[in-house]
């Protein structure tokens, strides 16, 4: 039964709820959200590769990459992420900081050349497993809006006698914790040809897991004035998981032996989802011995969701095999994400649509070669989601990368991305208190193993 209380978007931010928890929606907006996560090469040249292929994270962006390999490859990746959200709420600001370290790909492709058409000149597949999404964070955020959440005294207050009632109206600390771990991962079989060695053709099929995680923990002391205090805890706990599918097709077309064009387009993933959600809250209070709890059963819910497709457009100008440029543009349509059945979600999808804007997604790379070694750096600017929300929410990123190359059939690949971007997060349901207010700065060092034959 769905009864987690209901989002209502604040259209000046991101994340923002009045549970503590994330609700539909705002899990809706986070499910078809994405790291950049993949292979070191695409990574040190910040994603700009829908116009490329030799990679195995450009055939998830560009399905028609698969056909550009000559021979096969297989590759495998980890990733290290050192993360620091700065909260601020009251003029009181807490940098949280922790690190992470994860196996993030690994995928091979092979491919024929010869396959019996005379106009099809080579016939590629692929495989690969990569992380799309990593959820482990953990940040404090401590302040005073004094405003109180936990007011009344729940023995006294509601007696039936009046004249006893105690509130708690001033407050001394606010303090609310957030947790999440878990991952969004996919499986992405790919397939294509080169047509008249001028059209790459491909398409891809993906499977995607999600496995979601989330605890939060509230706590607030007040007091009435007259040495009375109150000190409440609330804890909520979601998880959240669930498979989907989606499918991409895509173009590489070569109008020059220098210049490359690609097209790509993937359908939205087609979630089934299910829930579990539990609360506990605990009030005690300094004039009674009493201890106030209250604890509930676990809440089970299964649910869809529809979320936005994408559509990339890309360029690219290779100088020979000195070099390459390669610039790309992602359209995704936010307003479309969805939530099922529809009936039981009407307020969130119309939340959804008018609180939601399409976002652009500009990346540009670049990469040059000197015999056995490689270099290369990107940057790349995401826009927000969010209809209101101001340019310092959008996600700036850069990228430097490093290959060594040390035989035909063996290289290593590393690059270093950093990301910044605001967010806010609301955990009181009080009118005019301000939300939480989030810097993010992500930086990774990944590396990748390369085996070619």
């Amino acid at each position: 039964m769905k009864t987690k209380i209901t989002l209502v978007l604040l259209l000046a931010g991101n994340l923002t709820l009045f549970s503590q928890v994330l609700s539909y929606a705002d899990q809706a907006v986070l499910f078809s959200s994405e790291d950049m996560l993949g292979t070191a090469r695409y990574m040190g040249m910040s994603g700009a590769f829908g116009a490329l292929g030799n990679d195995l994270t450009s055939i998830e962006i560009n399905p028609a990459a698969v056909a550009v390999y000559n021979g096969s490859e297989f590759a495998s990746s980890i990733a290290y992420r050192d993360s620091n959200i700065k909260s601020n709420f009251y003029g009181n600001t807490i940098d949280n900081q922790d690190d992470y370290f994860r196996f993030s790909q690994i995928g091979g492709v092979s491919a024929w050349d010869n396959f019996g058409n005379p106009d099809i000149f080579k016939f590629s597949v692929g495989f690969n497993y990569s992380v799309t999404k990593d959820y482990n964070n953990n940040y404090i955020v401590r302040g005073n809006s004094g405003v109180p959440e936990f007011l009344e005294d729940p023995f006294l207050n509601y007696d039936d006698d009046p004249d006893n009632d105690v509130f708690y109206n001033n407050v001394e600390d606010q303090t609310f914790i957030n947790y999440t771990s878990g991952i969004n991962d996919r499986f992405t079989f790919s397939f294509g040809t080169l047509y008249k060695e001028r059209f790459y053709l491909g398409a891809s099929m993906t499977f995607h897991h999600i496995n979601f995680y989330q605890s939060t923990e509230y706590k607030e002391i007040n007091n009435d004035g007259s040495g009375d205090f109150l000190d409440a805890y609330n804890n909520q706990t979601l998880s959240t998981y669930g498979n989907g599918f989606n499918f991409g097709i895509g173009t590489i077309i070569l109008p020059t032996d220098n210049l490359r064009v690609g097209v790509s387009f993937q359908s939205p993933i087609w979630y089934n989802l299910s829930e579990r959600f539990n609360e506990y809250l605990d009030i005690v209070l300094s004039n009674t011995n009493e201890v106030y709890v209250e604890s509930y059963d676990p809440n089970f819910y299964d649910y869809q969701l529809r979320t936005p497709s994408k559509l990339n457009g890309s360029l690219a100008y290779v100088f020979g095999s000195a070099g390459l440029i390669s610039f790309d543009y992602m359209y995704q349509n936010f307003r479309n994400t969805k939530l099922q059945p529809s009936s039981a979600f009407t307020v969130e999808n119309q939340d959804l649509s008018s609180g939601l804007r399409n976002t652009s997604t500009f990346k540009v790379g670049t990469e040059w070669m000197f015999n056995i070694i490689t270099l290369r750096g990107g940057y790349r600017l995401a826009q927000s989601p969010y209809k209101e929300a101001g340019d310092s929410f959008d996600l700036n990123g850069y990228s430097v990368g490093l290959g060594i190359r040390f035989s035909r059939n063996f290289g290593l690949d590393f690059a270093y991305d950093q990301s910044t971007f605001d967010d806010q997060y609301r955990f009181l349901d009080i009118p005019g208190v301000d939300a939480a207010r989030l810097q993010v700065t992500n930086s990774r060092f990944v590396s990748t193993l390369l085996f070619s034959f």
